[in-house]
């Protein structure tokens, strides 16, 4: 799993890069939350710059938060389709994060949840970096997304 990442923006510090281990498949990252509960997906700068700068704001309320926004990333135990299909859907959900500055990325993460923050999302304290999601990983599991779901429904169509 522990490999050279191909691109090191300026905004990234390069101990990110050099000591987190890259995931470069959705197979790869479906097996390694399957069944953890604990396990954390961010997109940020990275660990080192999110430990530098500090917990996550509420910018919208100009509210200093308890902890990292973080998004659930392993399946809940009710789902019944393959791990790789919720893993797809949580990383495109917040893929976005990422699209406008290459110098973000997705990462995962444990920690101690310490509370919720205005989106209803997980904020973690004592974060322990996992390993680094690839943007190639991204990409396919956006394939998956479109692939196995219907993109967009809701219930604003039933009748």
């Amino acid at each position: 799993m522990a490999r050279e990442y191909s691109s090191s923006p300026a905004d990234i510090d390069p101990r990110d890069v050099a000591e987190m281990p890259t995931i470069y498949s959705l197979d790869e990252l479906a097996e390694l939350v399957q069944g953890r509960e604990n396990i954390y997906l961010r997109y940020s700068h990275g660990p080192e710059r999110d430990r530098s700068s500090g917990p996550s704001r509420d910018f919208e309320a100009d509210v200093a938060l308890p902890g990292w926004s973080v998004t659930t990333v392993a399946p809940e135990e009710w789902w019944p389709r393959p791990t790789r299909e919720w893993v797809a859907r949580r990383l495109c959900k917040y893929a976005d994060l990422g699209a406008q500055d290459d110098s973000r990325f997705p990462w995962l993460l444990t920690g101690r949840v310490v509370g919720r923050g205005p989106d209803h999302e997980p904020l973690v304290a004592d974060f322990a970096p996992v390993a680094r999601v690839a943007k190639s990983v991204v990409e396919e599991g956006l394939r998956v997304y479109r692939q196995s779901f219907d993109v967009g429904r809701d219930s604003t169509g039933d009748a």
